[in-house]
């Protein structure tokens, strides 16, 4: 689970192969799996064009999240059943749980549906960038205003982000910024400002306790409107005074202003920032951590992350070119990274959906579309990665915490945890009133080359569902035991040929039906209860 050999590629333009390894490490890492149809496509394209289009596609914003959650206990007064809830009047002890619950359904289906697009792998790396947690925030129009600043700004301006988040009420909610005054400075969001969001804790970060000071005495003013559900800036709570800050930042002092012109010490405050080189190498770091690989050595750190961060100041804090260089480079492509990351319990799941082709009712059935969502989102939940609702405001362990990182993902909790989602996926999946959402195998197997022949099945099924390759002896070991087991003469390919295609040809069989069905949920059973299964 860890890179075999140390990587000295650099940020240079990858030239190499082009193949279906290519295209899924790229995917499983851009995207949540990668799906066969998604694979195929990209296959048509080269690695810069494929870069750019995950990069640089303009898709429509999603429709908001809709009342799905009237029951027998309640029933919304306000909004109909399957309409739009952020356009509410109110909310209350009654509605705003239950509206919390379908935010976070709503983004789970956005995930598990998604666009051939890195949009929705970077609202998931802002959130654990940005956290706020919805338990914390307790509204949830907030929350979800939050997650479309988010997905406004994912593949935008970093800088623009950070000055947008910063009077966002979410985040106003979360770290204390509304109650941020003259006569009570709150330090929690000028902390974070620094120490999580832009500088960071990198070796070119020397701010001091003065400047988070200084700079919360910057951010005082903000308020929240809860019969508007806005956040606004007053002057009269806003400190007029001088702001000195360290020699980190130049001795530079921000000017005390007065009346509603006081918000512009805040663009002051950010640009003052912004001028500090480490923001640019600091979050180099962070999307190199998320989409590559955790460990940084000595020449990663010269070879990767210090041109990104030049070519991050020189684009004035773009996002997009950053992530182009960084996805079209040999570092990203070096084999050594292919299969190097445990999946998070979001790639976990929503992968599974996706590469296994999971269909979730459509809009018109909404209340079982959302309850199965939801069904589903529970169990990245519980193995860990709760959305909405990270365990603090650094984000999710796995994402920074040295020197385990990802490995935090696995224990002895969550490895069993992720065995039986699995296997109830293949078995019986999730329902709800008489819609289910399941592995159906046979569909599966049908989609690949040559289901008739066992080891090409066997073979294509790894890599459609694996970032790296089994041994030939585990491979020809899954068809005797598995596909074979059983079958008159069981060490004759042909038995499992004939098999399939009476299956194909004669469904009617419900015998044989069983029998191969059986067989091939004991085949995917098995491969994703393999520790491979879990790298991406």
């Amino acid at each position: 689970m860890a890179n075999p050999t140390p990587i000295t590629s650099s940020i240079r333009r990858y030239k190499g192969e082009w193949k279906q390894a290519q295209v899924a490490h790229l995917l499983r890492r851009t995207m949540f799996g990668a799906t066969r149809e998604d694979t195929a496509y990209f296959l048509k394209k080269s690695p810069k064009k494929a870069v750019q289009e995950l990069v640089r596609s303009i898709y429509p914003m999603p429709t908001p999240p809709i009342n799905s959650y009237n029951d027998e206990k309640y029933t919304d007064p306000d909004i109909a059943p399957g309409a739009d809830w952020t356009v509410a009047p109110k909310y209350d002890g009654m509605n705003n749980g239950r509206r919390k619950n379908s935010f976070k359904s709503w983004w789970f289906g956005l995930m598990a549906g998604q666009d051939r697009s890195l949009r929705e792998k970077m609202v998931l790396f802002w959130h654990n960038h940005f956290v706020t947690e919805t338990n914390t925030v307790d509204n949830a129009l907030f929350c979800y205003r939050y997650n479309v600043l988010l997905r406004t700004h994912a593949l935008g301006n970093f800088k623009e982000l950070v000055r947008a988040i910063t009077a966002e009420p979410a985040m106003l909610r979360y770290l204390n910024g509304y109650a941020n005054t003259k006569k009570a400075p709150d330090e929690n969001y000028g902390r974070e400002l620094q120490e999580l969001f832009t500088v960071g804790k990198g070796p070119g970060s020397h701010y001091t306790e003065s400047d988070v000071k200084a700079a919360a005495r910057v951010l005082t003013g903000y308020t929240l409107n809860y019969k508007t559900y806005t956040a606004a800036f007053d002057p009269n709570r806003h400190d007029q005074g001088d702001k000195q800050f360290s020699a980190f930042y130049d001795n530079h002092v921000i000017k005390g202003m007065k009346g509603k012109e006081a918000e512009a010490e805040v663009d002051e405050l950010v640009e003052l920032i912004f001028s500090r080189e480490e923001v640019s190498a600091f979050i180099c770091r962070k999307l190199y951590r998320f989409f590559v690989y955790h460990t940084i050595d000595e020449t990663t750190e010269q070879e990767v992350i210090k041109p990104l961060a030049a070519l991050f100041r020189k684009k004035k804090y773009e996002i997009g070119p950053v992530l182009e260089e960084l996805l079209m480079s040999r570092h990203f492509f070096d084999t050594a990274n292919y299969g190097s990351m445990i999946k998070s319990p979001v790639d976990f799941t929503v992968g599974l959906c996706r590469e296994f082709g999971l269909s979730f009712p459509n809009a018109q059935d909404c209340e079982e579309q959302y309850g199965l969502w939801e069904q589903v989102r529970n169990q990245a939940a519980a193995l860990q990665q709760n959305i909405g609702d990270p365990p603090n405001v650094a984000g999710w362990q796995a994402y920074y915490q040295e020197p385990e990182y990802d490995k935090l993902w696995i224990s002895s909790d969550t490895l069993p945890k992720r065995n039986q989602f699995t296997d109830r996926m293949i078995n019986n999946g999730f329902a709800r009133n008489g819609k289910k959402v399941g592995i159906d195998p046979i569909a599966f197997a049908a989609g690949l080359p040559h289901p008739e022949d066992p080891d090409q099945l066997i073979a294509d099924s790894v890599k459609a569902l694996y970032s790296v390759a089994l041994p030939p002896e585990e491979l020809q070991l899954m068809k005797t035991s598995i596909l074979l087991a059983g079958l008159v003469g069981m060490a004759s390919d042909h038995y499992w040929t004939n098999a399939w295609v009476a299956c194909q040809t004669k469904p009617e069989d419900k015998a044989n039906r069983n029998t191969v069905t059986n067989k091939l949920k004991n085949l995917y059973r098995h491969l994703m209860e393999l520790p491979e299964y879990q790298l991406m």
